[in-house]
């Protein structure tokens, strides 16, 4: 059975979900938090990243999380969920 085409980002059915910034992420993107419609994690990113360019080195080498799991940018996205941009912390 062919699976569904991945929908584009921002069309309908696609899903919505809340991006959080953790740290570093925060102080660049100037915001908690805030909802973007993706198909998939990268997708999601990219999304941000047109929003917050100072995003990008940040994103560089951040860890991912949805749902509280860490994913890859290739993973699927279901409406609700919520995707956490974690930076590299430092300290012990």
């Amino acid at each position: 059975m062919p699976s569904a085409p991945t929908p584009s980002p921002g069309s309908p059915g696609t899903p919505t979900v809340t991006v959080r910034y953790w740290a570093g992420a925060r102080a660049a993107a100037g915001v908690d938090g805030e909802q973007v419609r993706a198909a998939t994690v990268g997708q999601a990113l990219a999304e941000c990243l047109g929003r917050h360019a100072a995003l990008a080195q940040v994103l560089a080498v951040a860890t991912f999380l949805l749902d509280g799991r860490a994913v890859p940018r290739s993973a699927a996205l279901t409406d609700g969920s919520v995707l956490e941009v974690l930076p590299p912390f430092a300290g012990g």
